[in-house]
């Protein structure tokens, strides 16, 4: 079973649930509130949890992409800052928060230093499937009940 197989919105919002209630080393610094995701961003997110689902979200790519470094993690998070009437350019994410969040799932033994950067534990990578499990059944039981 792999997680490629389910939606990754639906994934992503119930692995963010599970850090959130579970993984006692995976918390928000206490300057989470105030900064933007990168300088591309106007405002700081405003979902509350948004520091959950970032992490929720490193480790989907780690599954996906294998070991990954902050740098090409900034590149992917990044986007357009559009700049007025002068044409936009791609910018980077925020370095700090990647590399913070890498951390605190290295201290929660879902994510080690490897030799290109970041990858997933054994550890990370069943619970990561688990949970993909468990939403592969859930919509083929909603599937089901919709056909009968």
């Amino acid at each position: 079973m792999s997680v490629r197989e389910v939606p990754p919105d639906l994934f992503i919002e119930r692995l963010a649930g599970y850090l959130k209630r579970r993984v006692e080393a995976v918390s928000p610094p206490p300057w989470a509130p105030f900064v933007k995701t990168g300088v591309h961003k106007e405002r700081p997110p405003q979902s509350p949890d948004w520091w959950y689902t970032r992490c929720a979200s490193l480790l989907r790519k780690l599954y996906v992409k294998g070991p990954s470094g902050v740098s090409r993690l900034r590149k992917v998070y990044g986007g357009k800052r559009r700049m007025g009437v002068r044409p936009p350019h791609f910018r980077r994410a925020s370095g700090a928060i990647i590399r913070h969040a890498l951390q605190q799932l290295e201290d929660a033994g879902l994510v080690r230093s490897a030799d290109k950067g970041r990858e997933l534990t054994s550890e990370g990578r069943s619970l990561l499937e688990k949970i993909a499990i468990r939403i592969k059944r859930e919509l083929a039981k909603e599937r089901r009940k919709k056909k009968g």
